[in-house]
């Protein structure tokens, strides 16, 4: 069909859209990497706005010698591989046993999780449950909350509806399978998609999570990386202002000293920016393809 003159502007318009956002998108991220890098001294005076300048490591070299950094890296990579593993482990088996529409009573039990979407106890008897099981101060605390995203569980049983043929199950009962041997010789292995998708949403929530180490934990070795990244922010600024007023009776050398070491304090937030997302940035292109079918199939069927 030929492309009329509205047909090109459609498109050019579209085009021109798309290009704007990506670079809204993009250019936050690209700015605290080439910031991240550059000298900081060039950072504060703004021109780092497209390229580097003056590169150095010395803001990373600085993040890199605070051992809690380690140990918050250590910490939050535990948390979110096995918190990750418990969440998928609530998750896949919840959806498939509700996609079920045998199920006796599926229909109460739907309402009950969705219930809970909607109306919580609140912070505090959640926080008197915790320590009344005596949870608090433990990696436990941080696995065990926040087990099953209810959102999550509805994506996963709309996309075992609507992506594995009910005539499969019909035939593995006919040759004798279990419910057990269904789920995991028919359904898991069909699953891998929205296994995905369920494992970067928790991952990402996981990996991103300080809220709950910082109602619930006590012990700096074990508190998460979020959290080591903003005591060193706070850090970093009380002691910018602190050198603030003590350059006023110091001599100009020591003053300009001073002054670097402020605006090292100050650029060391970008390297802790990259520092705390390079690792989702790294895998999330292992998992696109599944991330993409799985939504589709999972939400937009529903």
């Amino acid at each position: 069909m030929k492309r009329t003159r509205a047909d090109v502007v459609f498109d050019i318009f579209n085009y021109a859209i798309m290009v704007i956002v990506l670079i809204i998108t993009i250019y936050p991220l690209y700015f605290t990497i080439i910031a991240s890098f550059s000298d900081p001294t060039q950072v504060s005076l703004g021109n780092t706005t497209l390229w580097i300048k003056g590169f150095t490591i010395e803001t990373y070299s600085s993040v890199f010698k605070n051992s809690e950094i380690w140990i918050g890296y250590r910490n939050t990579i535990f948390y979110t591989l096995f918190g990750t593993i418990f969440n998928l482990f609530l998750t896949i088996p919840t959806a498939y046993v509700l996609s079920k529409k045998t199920l006796p009573g599926r229909s109460a039990i739907s309402w009950y999780f969705l219930f809970t979407m909607y109306f919580g106890g609140g912070l505090v008897p959640s926080y008197l449950l915790v320590t009344g099981l005596h949870l608090d101060n433990t990696v436990f605390t941080i696995i065990i909350l926040g087990g099953l995203s209810v959102y999550n569980m509805i994506v996963t049983r709309v996309y075992f509806q609507n992506s594995v043929p009910e005539e499969l199950y019909e035939a593995a009962i006919i040759d004798g399978a279990s419910d057990f041997r269904q789920f995991f010789t028919i359904a898991l292995p069909l699953s891998a998609p929205i296994i995905a998708v369920m494992a970067l949403y928790y991952g990402v929530g996981r990996w991103n999570d300080y809220f709950t180490a910082l109602i619930y934990l006590n012990d700096n070795d074990k508190m998460p990386l979020q959290i080591v990244l903003r005591r060193i922010l706070i850090q970093n600024q009380s002691l910018s202002a602190s050198l603030t007023t003590e350059q006023q009776m110091m001599n100009e050398e020591t003053k300009a000293y001073l002054e670097r070491m402020k605006r090292v304090a100050e650029g060391m937030k970008y390297s802790l920016i990259w520092i705390a997302s390079a690792p989702l940035l790294i895998a999330y292109p292992f998992v696109q393809k599944y991330f993409v079918k799985g939504v589709m199939i999972g939400s937009l069927k529903g």
